[in-house]
Order: structure tokens, then C-alpha cells, then sequence
């Protein structure tokens, strides 16, 4: 019976003790819930201040990005720049360096005198030429235009002969002394005096084939003759003196080198070289040889 009278006092002790348990975990409990709060408002403020920070770094790289743009556009306008200067600078070079002479009107118009001779002339491949015993010489930067014609024509069963490139002053005057006792004042209506002979210039041929062997009107309607004159402009060659021009005779064998893109553009507009006004000619010189 004595126990059962203290079971009360037991039972009060022990709900006292679980109090007081329970207390302590609760105190326990909020001293780590504040220490965890506490560290999280510590977090929070430095994640804040790291956002900060990377904003103004982004902020920074931006402005640099930009800085960097702005500095690679001046170098971009300045390489572009030096790429103009130098492209004048070599055009100016070519236009220095390349014979004014070779785009001139000369068909009674414009005049080489007795010391003209072409910068450099070379032998024409025996395999082109009429007469293989006999000489022909063209200007040397001509050379490889007037030969690789020649090759393609024999190619498409076409062959073409020089019977004439380059002649100096006096041999012209030679030659045209010879047609004026022959034909008289009827020469001038197919050869030019001294000085006034685009083969002067080492940029001229006269061609036919060998069945031919001379200069002749038949040249126009023969197979070589009339691959020559669809094809000539492909190689830079025009024909000086067609049908109804002002200077003389047609001459279908007369062709004269003015270069591919002049050619092409007279090809092209159906136009003849004597028919544009020199300035228009000229603008084509720096391009003569590309």
C-alpha cells in the first residue's frame, strides 16, 4: 500500500524531469535554429555582396567587350585603309611602269617617232611562224597571249601562221616605200606610214595560214580566219581594221593586242577599238598584262 501512496509523488517527479528535458531540447533547439539563422543571414549578405561584385565585373567586362569592339572596328577600317593605299600604290606602280604607248590611237593619229622601241621583244616560237628561216618578233609580254592563241587554234584544227609582228621605224618606211612604187598614192589605203604602224608598237601580227602564205580577203572566210576573229578577244587580240572603218582597207589578218578585259569589253558592246575616245582607253592600261 506504501507504494501506491508514492506512485504520485513518482509520477509528478518524472513529468518534472521530462519538463525539464524537453525544455533543455527546446532550448537547445533555438540556440541552434538562431546560430543556423544567423549563418544564413551571413550567407545571404556575402552572397549579396559576390552578386554585387559579378554584376560590376559583368558590368566591367561589358564596357570591355565594347572597348575591345570599338578598337578591333579602328583596326579593321585601318587595315582596310593600308589596303587602298597599297592598292593605289600598285596600281600607280603598274601605270609607271607600263608603256603608255601600248593603248594609243595610231592610224593617222596618233605618232612613234624614229627612236621608239618596245621595252623588251621576243622570238616567236618557229612552230607559228610562216616563213620558220625568218625571224618574227612580238613584245615579250605579249608573247605568252599571242602563242597560247596560236596553240588553241591549231587545237580546234584551226591553224594560224604570223606572217608579220614587230617592225621598227625604218623598216616600215622601208616597206612603205615599196608599196608606193608598186601602187603609188593607192598605198596609203593599206599600209601607214613610219610612225603611224600599230607593228611599231611589237603588239601587232598580221596572220594567214599556209595554204594562203600571204595577206589575202580569203583569210576571212576560212576556218582559221573565222576562229580568229569569234575567238581573238579571248586572248586580248581585237581586230584593228574591220569592215567600213575610217583608217583603212578590211584587213581580216591585222590583229592587235590590247589586252583581255579591254577585248572582251569591245567583244561584248560590238564596239571597235578606234571608235572609243582615247580616255576610255587609257582607263584600261594599268590592266593590259593581267
Amino acid at each position: 500500500m506504501r507504494h501506491l501512496t508514492l506512485l504520485p509523488y513518482l509520477l509528478a517527479g518524472s513529468a518534472l524531469a521530462l519538463a525539464s528535458y524537453l525544455g533543455y531540447l527546446s532550448y537547445q533547439t533555438n540556440q541552434a535554429l538562431v546560430a543556423t539563422r544567423s549563418e544564413l543571414a551571413t550567407t545571404t549578405a556575402e552572397n549579396s555582396s559576390l552578386t554585387g561584385e559579378l554584376a560590376s565585373v559583368q558590368a566591367d567586362n561589358e564596357q570591355l567587350t565594347d572597348r575591345l569592339a570599338a578598337e578591333i572596328a579602328k583596326n579593321e577600317a585601318a587595315a582596310n585603309q593600308i589596303k587602298e593605299i597599297q592598292g593605289t600604290v600598285n596600281t600607280l606602280t603598274k601605270i609607271t611602269q607600263t608603256d603608255k604607248e601600248l593603248l594609243q590611237k595610231y592610224s593617222r593619229v596618233y605618232f612613234l617617232n624614229e627612236n621608239y622601241i618596245p621595252s623588251s621583244l621576243s622570238n616567236i616560237d618557229s612552230a607559228y611562224v610562216l616563213e620558220s628561216s625568218r625571224t618574227y618578233q612580238i613584245h615579250t609580254k605579249v608573247k605568252p597571249y599571242l602563242e597560247n592563241m596560236l596553240s588553241d587554234a591549231q587545237d580546234a584544227d584551226a591553224p594560224l601562221l604570223v606572217l608579220s609582228g614587230y617592225r621598227s621605224f625604218a623598216a616600215q618606211a622601208a616597206l612603205k616605200s615599196s608599196y608606193r612604187v608598186t601602187y603609188g598614192s593607192g598605198a596609203n589605203r593599206f599600209s601607214a606610214d613610219q610612225g603611224y604602224s600599230e607593228h611599231q608598237l611589237g603588239t601587232a601580227v598580221d596572220l594567214t595560214t599556209k595554204e594562203l602564205g600571204t595577206t589575202s580577203l580569203a583569210f576571212a572566210t576560212s576556218p582559221s580566219g573565222v576562229w580568229l576573229e569569234t575567238n581573238a578577244y579571248k586572248y586580248g587580240f581585237i581586230l584593228s581594221y574591220p569592215k567600213a572603218n575610217t583608217y583603212y582597207q578590211y584587213e581580216p589578218w591585222h590583229f592587235r593586242f590590247v589586252g583581255v578585259a579591254l577585248a572582251t569589253e569591245l567583244h561584248d558592246a560590238n564596239k571597235n577599238f578606234y571608235d572609243l575616245p582615247q580616255r576610255d582607253i587609257d582607263t584600261h592600261l594599268v590592266s593590259i598584262f593581267d
